[in-house]
């Protein structure tokens, strides 16, 4: 009989207190190697109906049941491509592809299912899954539905449920998945020596350069990444040689290689030893593809090069050295790759892992949703002044780890009654568009007011008026400059400077002793100028705001119009108020 680590444990409790209060489909997020079969041979094995596990891949379909037997427990499998359709067990591990195409009486009695890879069901969207889902809850309402998955997260597609396990609210768009009951952090199972210590090391070589592909926030298609490698194809020979003499030089057992197209991976193969080498890609036939994984295991070669085929449901535990070569979109996809090399083996003291990518990823970085907005960002966390909740967003910090402008637009707290799982979010803007109709705060970037509907001031269009009107001046600053002047009763006011590449320059001017001025300023100019709007405080003199002036950020354009024989500051746009494509 099995026995439960204690954060397995409480990834059930969490899983059958949540189901006790709701019916809606819910995640747990555990990474490779964390022992998500024993998981699911806990719930199988409370449960009062049938459990049906669904996987994507035959792979992961064998590999579960196969764990699930080794605990002494006894379980179907219902897939074409493993030559085996069982129904009567009390858990059967199926494939989607067949059990979508499962007779009706198939999905008889099943009072929970747990999917997989669970991430895979945004992408197949309205198909297998779906059909799978209904047939399963037109049988019983009441089904339980339980996902796993180390990667909760898709580029193009954002996170995978609405609230975390900590009622932290990840996307406000609808999810299948609603919310997660327990994660698991990677530190956690390294720390606690349940996976092997990756050892990142320094490449001596040039890596690729990825740059443009970063600014899609999306999936890169093969034709944009094979243009890349192209006109770098001088470094895949430094490179390939790079990870031969790191593998023989520290004796390193199993070399997986991450290629970027089939046209990469089979140069890449060109440059390894012959015989010691082979190759996996999507069109590789499933026997022949079956045979190489095995023989990969078994150490009859050493290098294995894939095409994104091998990124989840492969266990080859030897694997010490991870070698990346093709882009990753996301932090996630990244930590899923490195994953594949952190299993525990025998002798295995580590896994190195060759990133020659240039794209800056971490495994132990948190996914932060927001399209990063400048290439030396860094993550960083940001207190609530509402409720307190520490938010992961983009932003700049000093040496000392001291945050002084972040990027956030939305506090990502909520709270979440601890007996009916109800969860609220706390909605604090960091940024705003107000609504000049009733007030209300809006994203920076929304075109109608979410309060009252009314059509918002949208900055693209203002830029464009104000880009053909010839009494408006459009400047891009590069510099700002604020001094405290006199006026001519000698009474101090706040001179504010913007300059663009060729020094010429708008200004505006702040009376801090009229109260109507100061006010505008303490609120207008600090809730959109400030690095961090959280921390606004109240100025009452402008020796104080041209001391503290680094707190101030520049907007990406400010707006003069003419006014008798000057020029007067009407608009300024900020870079995040403008939608560009991606």
């Amino acid at each position: 009989m099995y026995k439960l680590r204690d954060y397995q444990q409480q990834a059930v409790n969490n899983t059958v207190k949540f189901f006790q209060k709701k019916r809606v489909p819910a995640v747990i997020v555990l990474p490779t190697g964390a022992g998500k079969s024993l998981v699911i041979a806990e719930l199988a094995r409370i449960a009062r109906g049938r459990v049906l596990i669904l996987a994507h891949v035959k792979e992961l379909v064998e590999q579960n049941y196969e764990k699930y037997k080794s605990y002494g427990l006894s379980a179907g499998i219902f897939s074409a491509s493993l030559g085996k359709k069982d129904w009567e067990h009390k858990a059967i591990f199926g494939s989607v592809q067949s059990v979508a195409r499962a007779p009706e009486k198939f999905f008889e009695n099943f009072s929970l299912l747990v999917i997989d890879e669970c991430h895979r069901v945004d992408e197949e969207g309205d198909t297998q899954y779906q059909t799978v889902i209904k047939q399963l809850q037109e049988k019983n309402p009441e089904l339980h539905i339980l996902g796993l998955t180390a990667t909760p997260y898709r580029l193009g597609v954002g996170w995978i449920y609405e609230y975390s396990n900590l009622g932290e609210l990840k996307t406000e768009k609808k999810r299948f998945f609603k919310q997660c009951v327990f994660e698991l952090p990677l530190s956690y199972m390294i720390k606690n020596k349940f996976l092997t210590t990756p050892v990142k090391v320094d490449i001596p070589v040039t890596c690729y350069d990825f740059s443009e592909l970063t600014e899609k926030n999306r999936s890169y298609t093969t034709a944009e990444i094979e243009e890349i490698l192209n006109s770098q194809r001088r470094l895949t020979p430094l490179m390939i040689k790079n990870i031969i003499d790191i593998t023989e030089k520290y004796n390193r057992k199993g070399v997986m290689i991450f290629s970027s197209t089939i046209k990469h991976a089979e140069e890449i193969m060109s440059y390894l030893p012959k015989g010691d080498a082979r190759i996996v890609i999507g069109d590789t036939e499933m026997n022949e593809r079956d045979q190489i994984i095995e023989d990969f295991k078994k150490k009859k070669f050493k290098y294995l090069v894939n095409v994104s085929v091998l990124t989840t449901g492969f266990d080859a535990p030897h694997v010490d050295v991870i070698a990346i070569l093709r882009p990753t979109e996301s932090n996630s996809l990244y930590q899923q790759i490195v994953g594949r090399g952190l299993r525990l083996s025998e002798d295995k003291k580590d896994c190195y892992i060759l990133d020659y990518t240039g794209m800056g990823h971490d495994i132990f970085t948190p996914e932060i949703s927001d399209k990063r907005p400048a290439k030396d960002t860094v993550a960083v966390q940001v207190p609530c002044p509402v409720c307190e909740h520490v938010n992961d967003f983009w932003g700049y910090a000093d040496t000392d780890g001291i945050v002084y402008e972040h990027f956030g637009r939305k506090c990502r707290g909520a709270k979440q009654d601890p007996d009916t799982f109800q969860v609220v979010p706390c909605g604090y803007r960091f940024r705003s568009k107000i609504c000049h109709s009733c007030g209300g705060e809006n994203d920076i970037t929304a075109k109608a007011c979410d309060n009252c509907k009314a059509v918002l001031i949208d900055a693209d269009a203002k830029l464009k008026q104000a880009r053909l009107s010839k009494n408006a001046h459009v400047l891009t600053p590069d510099r700002i400059v604020f001094e405290e002047r006199k006026d001519k009763n000698s009474n101090p006011y706040l001179e504010i400077r913007y300059y663009d590449l060729d020094s010429q320059y708008v200004s505006e001017a702040h009376f801090f002793g009229n109260a109507t001025s100061l006010k505008k300023f303490n609120i207008n100019f600090l809730r959109s100028h400030l690095r961090r709007p959280e921390l606004a405080d109240e100025f009452t003199n402008p020796m104080d705001v041209v001391k503290y002036q680094k707190l101030f950020r520049l907007p990406a354009f400010v707006i003069a119009r003419k006014q008798d024989k000057f020029w007067k500051i009407t608009e300024k746009v900020f870079a995040e108020e403008l939608v560009r494509a991606d």
